[in-house]
């Protein structure tokens, strides 16, 4: 069954201004603004302002200016944060096996704290 991009998820919306954010940046192709629920004491998400449900579908379907002006802006908001010199992780979670909340392309920058192993031992 194919996948349909869902034009009223709560990115989409922030996006058209319907939602508001604490924005941190925004480039031509990127958003980038404070999860409401940090996990960290930083806890930035980081979405492109096309319509792409998930990583599988951005690689797929975004321009090679979408796809560098989303991964240097990550760059940019990890810097503009304070998290480039003690450290960071991102991450995108991508369908329902890994438990992907909302339909709409995001990375969470995590920082501010030591961030332990990233998946426990299976």
């Amino acid at each position: 069954m194919a996948k349909s991009y869902d034009a009223n998820n709560v990115f989409a919306r922030i996006l058209r201004g319907e939602i508001p954010c604490r924005k941190v940046h925004e480039t031509e192709h990127a958003l980038a603004f404070h999860d409401i629920e940090p996990q960290t004491p930083t806890h930035v998400l980081v979405i492109p302002k096309g319509a792409y449900m998930d990583m599988d579908d951005f690689t797929a379907r975004a321009s090679e200016a979408e796809i560098a002006g989303l991964f240097r802006a990550v760059g940019e908001v990890a810097r503009m944060v304070g998290a480039d010199g003690p450290g960071y992780r991102i991450l995108s979670n991508c369908g329902e096996a890994a438990h992907q909340e909302v339909p709409h392309l995001h990375i969470h920058l995590f920082a501010g704290r030591d961030l332990t192993r990233m998946i426990g031992k299976a």
